[in-house]
């Protein structure tokens, strides 16, 4: 399969070279903004296609690589891929990933869960308790092995999709959208948690030590009994001493999302996750326009991401957080009928794409960029918590511009109380919060290249 890969390419070199550049957008690159603004790793920003679309050189693997340092392999590493049946062994298309994020530093989520997107083989009805588990076993601890310490590889999907409408997902007789697994067996806990899931989180613990395991999920978030199930879950498999680093939401969801309800159930989830020291992703973005894709309809789908991408801006700073579209241009992925790319057939941005990128750059940075001879300020606001002001203190170790401002929860800067150049020493400025409503605000100081943000609550 690999060589057919490269007879391809090799084939469609001619044809590559005839490609009319893409229209880049303007502004800066995503991936470029994250790495300045957000270079301490609190949101990760990221897309996901197969290898094919920078195996075969397309203008999907081009925009890939400009945009985002964080992929997501949308079948490659499934078990329908690299072991369709216990006789035969796929590596390819997976093995093509490790050179390719290397060369364009990127980090991948290996989407290569235990759950529906299994073989025809496990799928079928005749298959034995007995026999799912081993081939479960044989499939992961070989995914595992393979690519657990290669470079790049961050994270991985070990169960996918395991409840549906509050209860586990069953093999039912005839079904596609099943779990087999479930077949194997269930242990005598409270919930009667299926047994696949504690050894997928078993083989991955002990094959994986460098990867960080994510329980992901697919799910209606007015529906959050799926998740407080899946919350249970993570408690019990970390009473066995299992690991579990992270939570993922599939939010395929339809424009128009984004109601105060909907936006508080995420911020809710996102502060459930981060409290039980698990990260928060978003690992399949999707918002459906599946009644055209008119001027209107673009702006609104437009104004869905962009909230989404706030909420996650704003509960970085309580733990980290990854967004993934799970489309890069309207001509290829998934329901492609339904409009829910960055990109249109031209590979021109749409709004989406802008609303994007304007979301990150008006939000705080919580990086450092760059480097210079300025020590980051020794920056203390007193009092913090406050009632109706506060003092920024911070101290210069060499005399150079210096930039302070205010935001609010979603990134907004509300007060910009410094702008100048000042001389070695201690400085202040004070914030006065008249105005302003209760809750999070968070500051920057700016000093040359340097940065140092941080937490300030008002509270009366």
């Amino acid at each position: 399969m690999l060589k057919k890969y490269f007879l391809l390419l090799i084939c469609l070199t001619c044809f590559n070279e005839m490609i009319a550049q893409i229209p880049e957008p303007s502004g800066r690159r995503l991936r470029a903004i994250v790495e300045d603004k957000f270079s301490d790793g609190s949101i990760i920003i990221g897309a996901t296609t197969g290898s094919w679309s920078f195996a075969l050189g397309t203008n999907t693997g081009q925009i890939l690589d400009r945009e985002f340092s964080y992929v997501t392999p949308e079948n490659d590493f499934k078990q329908s891929v690299i072991h369709p049946s216990p006789a035969t062994w796929n590596w390819d298309m997976a093995d093509l990933w490790l050179q390719h994020i290397i060369d364009n530093n990127q980090i991948v989520r290996i989407h290569s869960p235990i759950g529906p997107q299994c073989s025809d083989w496990a799928k079928d009805d005749s298959r034995t308790a007995e026999e799912l588990e081993t081939n479960l076993r044989e499939f992961l601890i070989a995914v595992c092995q393979r690519y657990n310490g290669k470079p790049g590889i961050k994270y991985m999907d070990v169960v996918n999709e395991t409840v549906v409408k509050g209860q586990w997902n069953v093999n039912r007789p005839g079904i596609v959208v099943e779990s087999p697994w479930y077949k194997i067996g269930q242990d005598n806990d409270i919930n009667e948690t299926p047994l696949y899931i504690g050894i997928a989180f078993e083989i991955a613990k002990q094959y994986a030590p460098d990867i960080k395991l994510i329980y992901n999920q697919h799910g209606d978030l007015r529906k959050l009994n799926d998740f407080g199930l899946i919350a249970e879950t993570i408690r019990y498999l970390r009473n066995k001493g299992l690991r579990v680093d992270g939570i993922g939401w599939q939010a395929h969801i339809d424009s128009g999302w984004e109601t105060p309800e909907n936006l508080l159930r995420l911020r809710t989830l996102i502060d459930s996750a981060h409290s039980n020291a698990l990260e928060f992703h978003i690992t399949e973005a999707s918002v459906w326009l599946k009644n055209g894709n008119s001027p209107e309809a673009l702006e609104q789908q437009a104004a869905t991401y962009r909230a989404v991408v706030e909420v996650l801006l704003e509960k970085r700073f309580g733990g980290k957080v990854g967004w993934n579209i799970w489309h890069i241009d309207d001509g290829h992925g998934w329901h492609p009928e339904w409009y829910a790319s960055l990109f249109d057939t031209n590979y021109t941005a749409k709004p989406a794409y802008y609303a994007i990128q304007s979301a990150l750059e008006s939000a705080a940075p919580s990086s450092v960029p760059g480097n210079s001879n300025q020590i980051l300020p020794n920056v203390t606001p007193h009092p913090n918590p406050f009632s109706e002001s506060t003092t920024i203190n911070y101290e210069l170790s060499n005399p150079g511009r210096v930039a302070v401002k205010v935001y609010d929860m979603l990134g907004n800067v509300i007060a910009e109380p410094v702008d100048e150049y000042q001389d070695k020493g201690t400085h202040s400025c004070l914030f006065d919060a008249a105005g302003h409503p209760d809750g999070m605000y968070y500051y920057t100081v700016r000093i040359g290249d340097r940065i140092e943000s941080g937490k300030m609550v008002l509270v009366r």
